[in-house]
């Protein structure tokens, strides 16, 4: 029974002023320090009964995060204050068990290089610690690792699952991992034991289970009739019973989805599954257990896929509906299906300063407290404590910068050259005036969904003058199997043209200055970005590559595997340089000057790239007029003559000295969560100021 007041009548009250926003109201750009900073607290979660709530909090610049504990009733101080020493915490990972404890992940580096594809350098292990007595049980070692269910009838396990797969805060999925074993185990969280659940192997890698920890669905491969199989089993069954299979020659393997997400309240029979099975768009639909079919659907989306669901924020109090479904446009879009719930969410976005993406993170049994996160343009993360109808902000994820001065962001839809529609994000600076100088920063994946609420790239470009675009290019997930189809033989391509035209739209709508481009790109986007420095006709004046694929043939070998079908294959192969553009084979075409960065320990995409491309490029300057290069692996540079056109031939008027530089970012792996202070105070000045000083003849 739900057990809280739809109304809150919300009023506001100030909360922990230390953390309130002390930033600069001036126009002139933040010091690189207010960007590279990681945030100063994550993932703040209310205890079960309401009486405490747990944050995680940097208190330096370059110091570990800190878990801190606080009385819901007494703010003025910490209750507990606790290190992971000799670890780390993770801070992205950590929930309430009970009234008592709380569990999470603490990693550290144990390695010193990365030996292939997704081995970390790190290690991790899970932990809880139990507020009351104040201390700390640690498991095993367990690699990267997800918690699958917190196993509410055995409050002393919880079920984990390990593998290569994602941590929480990394949001490039593991473009394999739908094929890589992985196995579940019950984690006692007194001793640190674990015992074995379900064993994945290559033949059945994965499973998905109920929030009791029953199996319900796993997706499997039959090597000897190259076949995609989904089965299904009911709780208590051992049965795996077939729902369908898919042939592994079939073309949009890749793009398939059938995932399960819930039981259907009320319904033993029935659960309710996230699936294109049976449209072009994945909707929700209800699954019948006893006939094995699909059933009503629930919600579909016409201009997009629903990407996941939000579950009723009375978690604790036994409530597990779904309450609305989530769809990507200018933010992440909610569908609601529970009007209460929808009615709470509407009083915090009216109360809520900057309202963009709200979300309530966790709520007492009571449902009287809770604490409630917003973060969109105007906004870089604050965590909100709600008790007995009163609000207050508990904090900012990074109080150095004024959200006043934050850029706004436009959610734009341009046609691209041969008529496909594409959605692109679009921030749009404070200062200066249009026709802006351009960045155009495509995300990494390719094939992932991103919607541009607060990005901290952006908007740092942003604060320095430049305008940031941001195309959902076709290949981008989100939008449907035909647009995801677009994409194939295309990297380089018409992949590309989608990243140009969304910068030759700007143009077009007088904007962006068309003398005045550049593209800035990560992993895919860095490949992106090497493409880009070889175009011809060349509409970018340079180009910035983050651990860019730059040799995407020699990534498909490497992680070329037995196990997948082969239309997954001939995906990967096509992304791998065989039928698109290869970066490495083109750097004799480079018509424009290049920055490149890579972390030296990068799991995803690694570090050859870097080292191979830069290689090339040094060989290739050294022939060129006016060619040579000074430095070493970690941070060098080379220089040759480049010519305004894009011909680039020896003799043409409008001669410059063009560079290519390289950085390394010793430590750094690939994703976001593993970039810190040392990282960001390095890279953030190298890019404003290749930008400013070295972007084609007299900087961008």
């Amino acid at each position: 029974m739900r057990k809280y007041l739809t109304y809150l009548f919300l009023s506001m009250f100030a909360v922990l002023g230390a953390l309130s926003n002390t930033a600069n109201a001036t126009d002139k750009p933040y010091p690189m320090d207010y960007w590279a900073v990681q945030n100063a607290v994550e993932n703040a979660q209310v205890s079960p009964d309401g009486k405490h709530f747990f944050w995680f909090r940097r208190k330096s610049k370059t110091g570990a995060p800190y878990l801190e504990v606080y009385k819901t009733d007494d703010l003025s101080k910490p209750l507990l204050v606790a290190n992971a020493k000799p670890m780390e915490f993770y801070p992205y990972s950590g929930e309430w068990l009970d009234d008592e404890r709380i569990t999470g992940v603490a990693w550290k580096v144990i390695r010193k290089s990365v030996k292939g594809p997704e081995e970390d350098v790190r290690g991790y292990k899970i932990f809880s610690y139990n507020i009351k007595t104040k201390k700390f049980s640690r498991g095993s070692d367990t690699g990267s690792y997800n918690i699958v269910s917190k196993l509410p009838s055995e409050p002393d396990y919880v079920l984990v699952e390990t593998s290569t797969a994602n941590l929480p805060g990394i949001t490039q999925s593991d473009p394999f991992a739908r094929f890589r074993p992985r196995s579940y185990y019950k984690l006692n969280l007194k001793t640190g034991r674990k015992s074995l659940v379900l064993k994945g192997s290559d033949k059945y890698p994965f499973a998905q289970f109920d929030d009791k920890g029953n199996p319900r669905f796993r997706q499997w491969v039959d090597q000897d009739k190259k076949e995609f199989i989904v089965e299904y089993r009911r709780v208590g069954e051992t049965k795996w019973n077939e729902f369908g299979r898919k042939s592994g020659k079939d073309h949009d393997l890749w793009i398939y989805q059938f995932d399960y997400i819930a039981d259907k309240p009320g319904d033993p029979n029935t659960v309710i599954v996230l699936t294109n099975d049976q449209d072009d768009k994945s909707s929700l639909y209800e699954f019948n257990l006893t006939t094995g079919k699909l059933g009503k659907k629930i919600y579909g989306n016409p201009n997009a896929d629903v990407v996941g669901v939000l579950h009723d924020s009375m978690e604790w109090d036994g409530e597990d509906n779904i309450v609305a479904a989530i769809y990507p446009g200018a933010k992440f879009e909610r569908h609601w299906f529970d009007m209460k719930e929808k009615a709470l969410y509407d009083q915090f976005e009216n109360a809520i300063p900057n309202a963009h993406q709200i979300r309530i993170t966790s709520r007492s049994r009571d449902g009287k407290t809770m604490i409630v996160h917003n973060h969109g343009p105007h906004d870089p993360g604050t965590f909100y404590l709600v008790k007995d109808g009163k609000m207050g902000k508990l904090a900012s994820q990074n109080p150095l910068v004024d959200p006043a001065k934050l850029a706004d962001v436009k959610f734009i839809t341009f046609k691209a050259r041969d008529g496909l529609d594409v959605h692109a994000y679009v921030t749009i600076p404070k200062t200066g005036k249009a026709p802006y100088p351009l960045v155009v920063l495509p995300h990494g994946g390719p094939y992932v969904n991103e919607v541009v609420t607060y990005d901290e790239w952006a908007q740092m470009l942003a604060d320095n003058g430049y305008m940031v675009v941001q195309p959902e290019y076709r290949g981008s997930t989100g939008w449907g199997k035909k647009f995801f189809l677009a994409s194939y033989n295309q990297h380089g391509k018409k992949m590309q043209d989608d990243k140009d035209d969304a910068a030759l739209y700007l143009v077009k709508q007088g904007l962006a200055d068309k003398n005045r481009m550049a593209m800035f790109g990560w992993s895919y986007g860095g490949y992106a970005a090497l493409v880009a420095a070889s175009r011809d006709p060349q509409i970018y004046q340079c180009t910035i590559a983050g651990a860019a694929v730059a040799d995407p043939k020699k990534v498909y070998l490497k992680r070329k595997s037995s196990r997948e079908m082969p239309a997954s294959d001939d995906w990967a192969r096509q992304r791998g340089g065989f039928s698109g553009v290869n970066p490495i084979e083109e750097v004799d075409k480079i018509n424009i000057p290049l920055l490149m960065i890579h972390g030296d320990v990068d799991r995803r995409v690694l570090y050859f790239n870097y080292k191979d491309y830069k290689k090339k490029v040094e060989q290739v300057a050294k022939s060129r007029a006016g060619g040579k290069c000074s430095g070493g692996l970690g941070d060098s540079e080379c220089i040759w003559t480049l010519y305004r056109s894009s011909s680039n031939k020896e003799g043409e008027s409008g001669a410059y000295v063009g560079k290519a530089k390289f950085l390394t970012l010793k430590g750094a792996d690939h994703f976001y969560v593993t970039h810190f202070y040392e990282h960001n105070s390095k890279f953030y000045p190298a890019l404003l100021d290749f930008l400013k000083n070295d972007c084609g003849p007299g900087g961008l």
